[in-house]
């Protein structure tokens, strides 16, 4: 146009005679800041990036972490019965549901006389059960259909058929509800895999010992040993029923897949995958973070309850390769997961540990807590029950509603006092530098200084310098001045309080056990030790 000093084409810009200067800055942070910004220049610093390694010694590199998961695996949809619909259904159907409460005990009481009789007398456990104990186990399986059609389940949709016994001695499904181990019962009669304490369960022990159950202690290496061998043993011959296993180890909400235990794939049989589905509008079926009770009373107070299931081509290992049991599962697990249309996430039962632990804790955001302990297994080696010895560390350090522990009560649980190595130590595992810690920064950081080759060195080391006369215990003299020396503005008081956390047996003396039980439970406190002759001693590492 006439009078513009730039020409009107496609390179030119849209708005002309802009201000240098914006009027308005926003600063999208990639993570919410949950606290207060850190003003303190000193403390900014010792936060940083660029502040001293303290567990260098170690050969222990930078700590840094991917994102959290977002994913709740276990979270019911409707923990609570909300609107007027569901409360007219339950005003409507509590008769009908006292109705249905009788048929289940009636179903369950027949059924476990059953099992009693097919049971009596019977020695050789290790051998099938012989056939004519299986015809009168067939009137427990009629009762397990009543039991599905009291809690609602009128009608069960199939989807293609069980592969024969032949063809597919396993079984594996994705697992959302008790409801599933009944429809199996019925509709296969396998052989099981169960966690021991199923066997002193009222009524359900009775049962699933008639299935000829292979128990197995999930946190015993040689249980897990001898059931694989049980796995292996069974599937290899043809006189023993099928099996069955639910390889996440625990019910989900069925939104997600978790990671797969391996005991069904170890053994190296084609494998039948089973997809389950519970269609819903109003009402979650799955068993999450709901009581059993009333789980099942939302199942008897309504109308109809939907349940599909879906049986998939069988999985076979690949033929003329050695292919190791972790591909077998990822191959099963990728076929239950793209039939269900959901992603697969690395969770585990020890997630299930430290949920439960959250809520019996009374906190606010239970899900907070949750660190996908399969994957943390795999990179930081460390177990379920440790983690869950962790999370009681850091529930001691009152976090807030957002599952964030301020600086000061780190201090405050692990008897540090402010100073510069403290605030190293805490500057490591405060890997987005709030100032503030989340439960999955100190479990994994802590993990990441134990699990360390030389951890188990560096604190032998420690001990015998403290112990200069050689007397296999510390006195609180000898640990205050090892402690000193790494941080002299410890009082006399702080001394002590740090000295009686070390003391476990509380006999006024640190042993070896006591030092070394104290460190695998704070780990972090290690660096309190590095002193010259400790870094000599375990050498100085290359940081990777």
């Amino acid at each position: 146009m006439e009078g513009d000093s730039k020409p009107n084409d496609l390179t030119s810009p849209l708005l002309s005679n802009l201000s240098p200067n914006p009027h308005l800055i926003l600063n999208m942070e990639e993570t919410p800041n949950f606290d207060s910004p850190i003003t303190d220049p000193q403390l900014v610093h010792r936060l940083s990036p660029f502040n001293p390694n303290p567990f260098s010694f170690l050969g222990v590199g930078p700590f840094s972490l991917p994102r959290p998961s977002p994913i709740d695996p276990f979270r019911n949809q409707t923990p609570k019965i909300e609107g007027f619909y569901e409360w007219f259904k339950i005003l409507v159907c509590f008769p009908i549901a006292i109705l249905r409460l009788v048929i289940f005990g009636l179903a369950l009481l027949v059924g476990f006389f059953a099992t009693k009789l097919a049971l009596q007398g019977w020695k050789d456990r290790h051998n099938p059960m012989p056939k004519w104990r299986c015809r009168v186990m067939w009137i427990t399986r009629i009762c397990a259909r009543c039991i599905l059609f009291s809690f609602g389940y009128h009608w069960i949709k199939r989807v293609g058929k069980p592969a024969s016994r032949e063809t597919a001695p396993i079984v594996v499904s994705n697992h959302v509800s008790y409801i599933e181990p009944i429809f199996f019962f019925y509709e296969l009669f396998p052989t099981i895999v169960a966690s021991e304490s199923h066997d002193a369960t009222p009524f359900v022990g009775t049962i699933i010992r008639a299935m000829q159950v292979i128990y197995v202690n999930r946190f015993s290496a040689p249980s897990r040993k001898h059931a694989v061998n049980e796995i292996k043993r069974k599937a290899s011959s043809d006189i023993f029923p099928r099996l069955l296993l639910f390889p996440e180890g625990t019910t989900t909400n069925g939104r997600v897949l978790i990671s797969f235990q391996l005991g069904a794939f170890i053994p190296g049989f084609p494998i039948q995958p089973v997809v389950v589905r519970y269609p819903h509008i109003h009402f979650d079926q799955s068993w999450g973070n709901i009581s059993l009770a009333k789980l099942m009373f939302r199942m008897f107070t309504q109308f109809h309850n939907f349940m599909e299931v879906e049986y998939l081509p069988i999985v076979a290992p690949l033929k003329n390769k050695k292919e190791n049991a972790v591909h077998f599962a990822e191959q099963t697990s990728y076929a239950i997961a793209s039939a269900l249309n959901v992603v697969q996430t690395s969770h585990s039962y020890g997630d299930l540990m430290l949920l439960t632990r959250a809520s019996e804790m009374k906190q606010d955001r239970a899900s907070d807590y949750l660190v996908e302990m399969a994957w943390a297994e795999s990179v930081f080696n460390i177990s379920s029950q440790e983690a869950v010895e962790f999370l009681d560390t850091f529930l001691a350090m009152n976090p807030d509603s957002n599952g964030r522990v301020q600086i000061h009560e780190f201090f405050r649980i692990l008897r540090l006092v402010s100073s510069p190595l403290s605030e190293k130590i805490f500057g490591f595992i405060d890997v987005e530098k709030y100032g503030s810690i989340t439960f999955r920064q100190f479990l994994l950081g802590s993990a990441h200084v134990m699990k360390r080759p030389l951890f188990q060195r560096a604190c032998e080391v420690a001990f015998d310098i403290c112990d200069e006369e050689d007397k296999g215990y510390l006195t609180k003299q000898q640990m205050g001045d090892a402690i000193l020396s790494a941080m002299p503005s410890m009082s006399g008081q702080n001394v002590s309080e740090i000295f009686n956390l070390f003391d476990i047996d509380k006999d006024g003396s640190v042993s070896w056990d006591d030092f070394m039980t104290c460190l695998r439970r704070n780990p972090l406190l290690v660096a309190l030790f590095a002193a010259d002759q400790l870094v000599e001693e375990t050498g100085e590492l290359e940081v990777v």
